[in-house]
């Protein structure tokens, strides 16, 4: 039953906001390590882990110190300026995933943006597609984000439903069917923009060997292969990026959610020198990005 203190949080909350979300009426008001607790004491599982942002538990103390020892010391610099800790950061991420370069952002939206970015400035500049005309290959029941050209080659209605006119320059392949890849990618691919697993609407796990089989597409192909990790990376799979389980290493990696830890937005697009370096001052940026 829903006592009258939830009420009157989710009742506020309805007043206020968008009812772009339809939440729980359970107010959450405390969390440590596996469990969150609601304003009326009750203790909960997490098994959502806030769609795997917290992969490492709720107020992890580890983190919490870094976080608040940071906050009392400098917050933000913006990008116009170095700090003392961006390379560092950028260090440990490239060696984690073995690529040479790191663009931080903020959300996991914006780091595929970066990333499809990156990939059509790449096809144009370095693959010879004329600009405007290069093509991404994707997966049905995809899910990257909700930004207007994320939701433009999403295939849910609803994502898509009044937010015209969409963005073009994208097909659409069957999730897991290497060989409708291999027959999409034509003379204006520039790259291929995938899942290791989707989450959309349920686990939807690719047959063995896919992974191994996209990689040797995209590569004797000649277009850039980009796995979104932002759910699956970090651990979620039992290795620390997806594709390892069958050596798929990517042109370009995205990440998000659990890369900060769940305390403060963090993402990035990981790629070597040859992509990256498509980037030049004033094509891209962030206020908070790399903060």
């Amino acid at each position: 039953m829903t006592s009258d203190l939830t009420r009157a949080h989710v009742e506020r909350a309805e007043r206020f906001g968008a009812r772009n979300y339809a939440p729980l009426e359970v107010v959450l008001t405390r969390g440590e390590g596996a469990f969150l607790w609601d304003v009326d004491g009750r203790r909960y599982y997490d098994f959502l882990g806030a769609y795997s942002a917290v992969s490492q538990g709720h107020c992890h103390p580890r983190i919490v110190a870094a976080l608040v020892a940071q906050a009392e010391r400098l917050t933000l610099t913006s990008r116009a300026f170095h700090n003392d800790r961006m390379g560092d950061m950028l260090a440990r991420i490239a060696g984690v995933t073995g690529l040479e370069k790191v663009l931080p952002m903020n959300t996991g939206a914006e780091a595929v943006e970066t990333a499809i970015k990156a990939i059509r400035r790449w096809g144009a500049e370095k693959k010879g597609v004329p600009d405007g005309e290069q093509e991404i290959v994707v997966a049905a029941g995809n899910f990257h984000g909700r930004t207007t050209t994320i939701i433009s080659f999403s295939d849910e209605p609803e994502y898509r439903r009044g937010f015209g006119p969409l963005t073009p320059g994208f097909v659409l392949v069957p999730f897991g069917d290497a060989d409708a890849l291999a027959a999409a990618i034509g003379p204006r691919t520039v790259g291929v923009l995938l899942e290791p697993i989707q989450g959309e609407g349920g686990v939807r796990i690719p047959p063995d060997g896919w992974m191994r089989r996209v990689r040797e597409l995209t590569r004797d192909a000649g277009v850039l292969l980009a796995w979104d990790e932002i759910q699956t990376g970090l651990g979620r799979t039992g290795r620390t990026f997806a594709f390892e389980h069958e050596d798929a290493k990517p042109d370009v990696l995205i990440l998000g959610k659990a890369l900060s830890g769940g305390v403060y937005p963090v993402s990035a697009m990981c790629a070597d020198a040859e992509v990256m370096d498509v980037f030049g001052p004033g094509s891209h940026g962030s206020t908070y990005g790399g903060n």
